[in-house]
């Protein structure tokens, strides 16, 4: 009701009042001394004038969005010089030539004061009507760039855990193949863990879960990897017993135990501890012996660089994560903040 009967009128009525007192103010006159059938003519053709302006801003700018495919400065320049085209051309249809028949006639000065002042407030409207249009526009865009990261952080995820899987699928199928031909049952205990394994990565990997199920995760691999393991493995394992209903991200402690039974080396000593630090802190530290002739590459391949980047997805600011050779010893060390059980 306000924004399309009262406030066109008011605004022919402001450009008015603002014209009159800056030509009352430069020839020492007062308006209201006048005769009041004048000033009525004048103020009732000012409300007209404001009625057909608004209306043609506002059908100009709703043509504008419906074409309009970007914003930007560009854009904002091509909109104001058109605003102010149609309001050079309303102003001087309505107001300018009743100001040409009034008072002394229509000097330079009285041309400049009716444009300059009816420019300046179809700036002011421009600038108060767009803004709400310039804000949700600019809301709608960074919605739409945060869905856009939001689908690629959850494509690569994906694409991470699908690049882990065949990777410990190999390892696996690998040490039942070798096993079939040496040792049946042996080979069918593999079978029963590697089954026991693959079933908990059926769940839903998205949420957090409690660390009690990694550690059983985790043990169920270390049993799997000693049934192919030689008898110079050296393997002790420390896990903290009040590690139970924290909860963290699934799969990611395996990837360190897992390289390290992969490049165990040298004296085959191979050590896990796993412990809490503080009420909200998990530490994971593997070290494993590294053979005297260390290959090409050196140890932690695709597993601990998808590690690293999932940890970079699901915990930022919220992690350490180091890995490297420290003498005869790969030692790698993982620190999560992890949330409380609910």
């Amino acid at each position: 009701m306000f924004k399309r009967f009262i406030f066109p009128a008011l605004y022919g009525l402001l450009i008015y009042f603002t014209i009159r007192v800056l030509h009352d103010s430069e020839f020492h006159q007062l308006f209201w001394r006048r005769s009041w059938k004048l000033n009525a003519l004048e103020m009732s053709v000012s409300v007209l004038m404001g009625y057909v302006a608004i209306a043609c801003f506002r059908w100009m700018l709703r043509r504008i969005d419906q074409q309009r495919r970007t914003l930007d400065g560009w854009q904002v320049l091509r909109e104001l010089c058109i605003l102010v085209g149609v309001n050079f051309v309303i102003v001087n249809v309505t107001v300018t030539p009743l100001v040409a028949v009034t008072d002394d006639g229509l000097s330079y000065g009285d041309f400049a004061d009716v444009n300059v002042v009816s420019q300046l407030f179809a700036v002011i409207y421009y600038g108060i009507a767009r803004s709400a249009a310039f804000l949700a526009a600019y809301v709608e865009k960074q919605v739409q760039l945060e869905k856009i990261t939001n689908q690629q952080l959850d494509t690569e995820l994906k694409f991470l855990r699908a690049q882990y899987h065949p990777h410990f699928l190999f390892n696996a199928i690998n040490t039942v193949y070798f096993q079939m031909d040496e040792d049946v049952q042996a080979a069918k205990q593999t079978l029963e863990k590697f089954s026991a394994l693959l079933r908990y990565q059926l769940y839903d990997q998205q949420h957090p879960v409690p660390v009690g199920q990694e550690i059983r995760y985790l043990e169920n691999y270390i049993s799997l990897q000693q049934l192919r393991s030689t008898g110079r493995l050296q393997l002790r394992v420390n896990i903290d017993p009040v590690l139970n209903e924290q909860r963290v991200y699934p799969l990611l402690l395996l990837p360190l135990v897992e390289n390290a039974f992969k490049y165990v080396g040298g004296h085959y000593r191979l050590e896990i501890n796993l412990h809490q630090d503080g009420p909200q802190q998990l530490t994971l530290q593997v070290v494993n012996d590294v053979p005297e002739s260390l290959p090409v590459k050196t140890p932690g391949g695709i597993g601990l660089e998808n590690l690293r980047r999932r940890l970079e997805l699901l915990y930022p600011g919220k992690h350490t994560f180091s890995a490297g050779l420290q003498g005869s010893q790969f030692i790698a060390t993982l620190q999560l903040q992890t949330d409380g059980p609910y």
